[in-house]
């Protein structure tokens, strides 16, 4: 999937914005309950997601198997769905949501360790892109 680097970041600022904006609401009504939901929007969607993909563009080897879309679609969803089990287990009492996103991050980033194995360690040439551009 040769835009994986592109959808990472794209999904990345879209967390952002609306973590952004939560911490502005949150900010302007002076309630802050909802604190953890803020942060783990930012931390599990802006931060991790944009390094992801910023990873993904230095490393485009990375983007050959089908481990990279798999990647994606465990750590994208998971960044959005693990704020929202977290604000029902605030809001609800129930962190049922929370807890099974929680199992699929780890998947997500699992599958990132054995597509970085499998680049760094089993293929041909890990390259990078400064590596592309000096050769």
């Amino acid at each position: 999937m040769p835009k994986i680097d592109v959808s990472f970041i794209l999904l990345s600022v879209l967390c952002l914005i609306v973590g952004i904006g939560m911490g502005i609401v949150m900010g302007a009504a002076h309630d802050f309950q909802f604190t953890p939901v803020h942060a783990h929007l930012n931390l599990l969607g802006w931060v991790s997601l944009a390094l992801f993909g910023l990873i993904y563009k230095a490393y485009p080897a990375l983007k050959t198997s089908w481990l990279a879309k798999a990647h994606l679609i465990l750590s994208g969803s998971t960044a959005v769905i693990f704020p929202v089990g977290i604000y029902v287990s605030i809001a609800h009492e129930n962190p049922a949501v929370a807890i099974a996103a929680s199992f699929v991050a780890l998947g997500g980033v699992l599958v990132f360790l054995a597509n970085l194995v499998r680049v760094f360690f089993f293929a041909e040439k890990a390259t990078t892109i400064a590596d592309e551009a000096l050769a």
